[in-house]
């Protein structure tokens, strides 16, 4: 089955090339696909550095939902791959770690956890594990999450509320060694603070709505 990674990058040129560079060296990633979320820095232009690569550039900020529907409509893969491109740390082993559920058919989404990485990261993803940014899972779970496009950062509570209320089985994976740049690195404690909040409130809003008007 063909592996299409999705990264979708928002002002990311710090740190996309380090998680392309361990994508390019996964002999299971079939195809790279980053995509800009409107980015107003380099982003575009840092991966546009590596061969092989896929770079969609999205003028206008769709939020993570947006951007991995975009991506997903370039593809007809079978089995995606979601990295944030903020990653520090990424391997070929934590690569592989996450895609073996999903390709030996063990589970049909595989959730990857921060483990020895960095305290406030690996501590955020005890607290709530179903909001991890790293996954694998087959296409056609994705295409099930109604209005995907409009998620924005509800896509990974999306992604819990409907592997739970189909039973399906989450393979939960541990990343050791792997973190990420934290909002209130990249913008400042006030400014990531209030990007935080933000983001958890469109959690709250698309989750809400998918509680009230169910399928």
């Amino acid at each position: 089955m063909e592996v299409a990674a999705i990264v979708p990058a928002y002002n990311e040129e710090k740190t996309i090339g380090d998680v392309i560079s361990a994508l390019q060296q996964t002999p299971d990633v079939d195809r790279i696909i980053v995509v800009s979320d409107g980015s107003e820095d380099g982003t575009v232009k840092s991966a546009l550095n590596y061969d092989n690569v896929e770079v969609i550039d999205l003028l206008d900020n769709r939020g993570k939902g947006g951007a991995i529907k975009a991506g997903l409509d370039r593809c007809n893969s079978e089995i995606i791959l979601i990295l944030d491109a903020d990653l520090i740390g990424l391997s070929v082993k934590h690569v592989e770690a996450l895609l073996k559920p999903v390709r030996e058919k063990e589970a049909l989404m595989s959730v990857g956890i921060f483990e020895k990485g960095r305290m406030a990261t690996d501590f955020a993803q005890r607290m709530a594990p179903f909001l991890s940014g790293q996954r694998a899972l087959r296409r056609e779970l994705l295409e099930n999450i109604s209005d995907l496009d409009l998620s924005r950062f509800g896509i990974e509570m999306a992604l819990h509320k409907y592997v739970e209320d189909n039973e399906i089985e989450a393979a939960v994976v541990q990343l050791p060694d792997l973190s990420h740049v934290m909002k209130e690195e990249k913008l400042g404690f006030w400014k990531g603070v209030s990007a935080r909040a933000k983001m958890y409130w469109e959690i709250f809003k698309y989750v809400t709505r998918i509680d009230t008007n169910p399928k």
